[in-house]
């Protein structure tokens, strides 16, 4: 397991050296099929946030990176926003593309005093929580979440929920669906629903062990170059598009939605 300075290091030199889609996505696969994956996201983000009447809302986005979350609030027509990352990196370019928003350079795990508690009616924490390789860190980090919304307050985060045994890496910890909600109950808050968010663009990390190296190859190959990648991305985009409205549960990534006690 990476210690926190060598997690906050990788993530500074990848930042740094690729503020993109594909920085903040699975690089592997390349930014063209990124940006395609990534409007997935959006569309997922939009249509479930829409359903939570948030347009009043104060909204803090944890784990910012290039911005992509912070840009889906404010065209919802929240009231104000909070961005915060890792990485000063993130952050420095954060605030030249979004003068008019607040960004700090803080740990969700260890936020010192910077964030207000009961401030905010809605937070997102967006692909960045399986970033947080120590258990211990991750709890924190719920309960760090969990202390600035107000109660009734409303938590976004995308995960991998496995339902196959948990998967820990140097950079990603891919824990199980019940150890995610035990943590998010010691942390006081009730679990809403939880939707697909992704299920063919993405790493097969909850599927069958074949399936998912036999299709984590065809990802490979189909995006070798940027042209065959954007291609790929263009013709797998309209049926990604209804397997996640369709399914209920996907073998990658999915949103969740939670809510303060």
């Amino acid at each position: 397991m990476k210690t926190h300075d060598q997690l906050k290091g990788f993530w500074e030199s990848r930042l740094e050296s690729d503020w993109t889609e594909s920085g903040v996505g699975y690089a592997a696969l390349g930014r063209a099929f990124n940006i395609w994956m990534y409007r997935i996201r959006a569309e997922v983000f939009d249509r479930e946030a829409a359903t939570l009447r948030l347009r009043d809302a104060h909204v803090l986005d944890i784990g910012s990176g290039t911005g992509f979350y912070v840009r889906r609030w404010q065209r919802l027509g929240v009231k104000s926003i909070v961005g915060c990352d890792l990485t000063h990196a993130a952050v420095e370019r954060l605030r030249e593309r979004f003068p008019g928003v607040e960004f700090h350079e803080l740990d969700i795990a260890e936020p010192g005093d910077v964030l207000q508690p009961g401030s905010f009616d809605a937070v997102s924490a967006m692909d960045m929580l399986f970033h947080i390789t120590d258990d211990a860190r991750y709890k924190a980090a719920l309960r760090s979440i969990a202390e600035v919304l107000r109660p009734g307050g409303v938590f976004i985060m995308s995960e991998n929920f496995l339902q196959r045994p948990e998967q820990r890496g140097d950079h990603q910890v891919n824990r199980t669906l019940p150890w995610i909600t035990k943590a998010l109950d010691e942390a006081g808050f009730d679990v809403m629903r939880r939707v697909p968010m992704l299920v063919l663009m993405n790493a097969q990390v909850d599927a069958n062990p074949i399936w998912r190296k036999f299709w984590g190859g065809i990802l490979r190959g189909v995006t070798l170059s940027e042209q065959t990648g954007g291609l790929a991305g263009s013709l797998l985009y309209p049926l990604e598009r209804r397997l996640v409205r369709l399914l209920r549960e996907s073998p990658t990534t999915e949103m969740m939605i939670c809510r303060r006690r």
